[in-house]
């Protein structure tokens, strides 16, 4: 075995990382007024050229903004397509789940009540301004995949006088992602992951449940979500990889979605042509290694061993078994090591100090380097 020099690498991370209390404190006066834009951008700026150090100094070969400029992994990436609007649902709740009991979420969500259009790059500036601070690493950026445009509110969140066919709305949704890859690859990204909770919420059967309510068909919506993925990836740039992220709800170190990956996984491993699949894999939640079978030759699996949602670290001994253990079923070769989710993937963040979230880091880059070679 040896270490990889394209993405995804044997020790890598999903893409959210702890924002800083300074930076918080920031947003915080932000939303009050009482700094403007411009400094708010400066104390971010900051905030990003220490995070990619930090990176660095652990072992990383890829670096992420930590998403720092975000208050939402998806949210704040689907607001800004032209045609998508907010809005204020407070009936649509999403319930999730930790040791403690239960957390209620009432999120904005989405009405598409134009034509869906992409009138800027988005995050375009915010991976020039990575680019720019990283030295001996792969900037990666990471975006909502289509289906989260569509997951939550379905059919009725799309205007059905503008789109009486929803292959209609999927055509315009799909044009404007394949552009937006085309221009990031413009820019110079060369490490471009797809978030996608709805691939992997798609295996509890109380999800699906949901699909069936929002007028979906709970058993091909993932077949169809695999299609649009893969059409708005199908002139990718040269050069460029391709990741999708999958996990079950990440929110203040609670969960969503509960079930093994068996359900969507062989069209899922057989069919997204994506170049890996980061899994999270931290818990009984997530089922068996045995949907891995059909993860074809050529592919990567990047399994989210190290969880983000607790402070304890993990044994070292204990992953190196687990991979060995995912290797009954997919080559050691096509196995790499990471977080099972980002750290921070609101900007609330999870229930663990900076301190626990560098150790959790190391210890991934250690493990790695122990399996694999450094």
């Amino acid at each position: 075995m040896s270490a990889r020099t394209a993405p995804p690498f044997r020790a890598d991370h999903v893409g959210s990382l702890l924002r800083p209390p300074k930076l918080l404190q920031a947003r915080e006066r932000h939303a009050r007024r009482v700094i403007d834009d411009e400094e708010l951008r400066g104390i971010e700026d900051e905030a990003i050229r220490e995070v990619v150090a930090l990176q660095k100094e652990v072992g990383l070969q890829s670096a992420t903004d930590g998403e720092f400029r975000r208050a939402s992994w998806h949210m704040d990436f689907i607001y800004q397509l032209g045609g998508v609007s907010k809005v204020m649902d407070s009936s649509l709740k999403v319930a999730f789940h930790n040791e403690q009991g239960d957390i209620e979420f009432a999120p904005p969500s989405i009405h598409v009540g134009e034509k869906i259009s992409l009138q800027q790059t988005i995050f375009g500036d915010a991976f020039q301004f990575l680019k720019a601070q990283v030295s001996g690493a792969t900037p990666k950026l990471t975006i909502p995949s289509p289906s989260m445009v569509h997951y939550r509110g379905g059919r009725a969140s799309v205007d059905a006088g503008l789109y009486p066919d929803m292959e209609q709305f999927w055509s315009d949704l799909v044009g404007a992602y394949a552009e937006e890859v085309r221009r990031l690859g413009e820019l110079g990204c060369t490490y471009l992951q797809f978030d996608d909770t709805s691939l992997a919420y798609m295996n509890d059967p109380a999800q699906r449940e949901h699909v069936a309510e929002i007028g979906g068909d709970p058993d091909h919506q993932h077949e169809v979500y695999i299609r649009h993925i893969n059409e708005a990836l199908a002139h990718r740039p040269d050069g460029m990889t391709v990741t999708t992220h999958m996990c079950r709800g990440n929110f203040r170190s609670s969960w969503a979605a509960e079930g093994g990956y068996d359900f969507v996984a062989e069209p899922l491993f057989s069919e997204l042509e994506v170049d890996g699949f980061f899994l999270e894999y931290d818990d009984e939640r997530s089922g068996t290694f045995e949907p891995l079978r059909f993860v074809p030759k050529g592919k990567q699996v990047v399994l989210g061993l190290v969880t983000t949602k607790r402070p304890e670290l993990e044994d070292k001994d204990a992953l190196k078994r687990r991979i060995e253990e995912a290797s009954r079923y997919v080559d050691l070769d096509q196995l790499c090591l990471s977080p099972q989710c980002g750290f921070s993937s609101t900007v609330e963040g999870n229930l663990l100090t900076q301190t626990d979230e560098i150790a959790k880091l190391h210890l991934i880059v250690e493990t790695a380097n122990e399996v694999w070679g450094s």
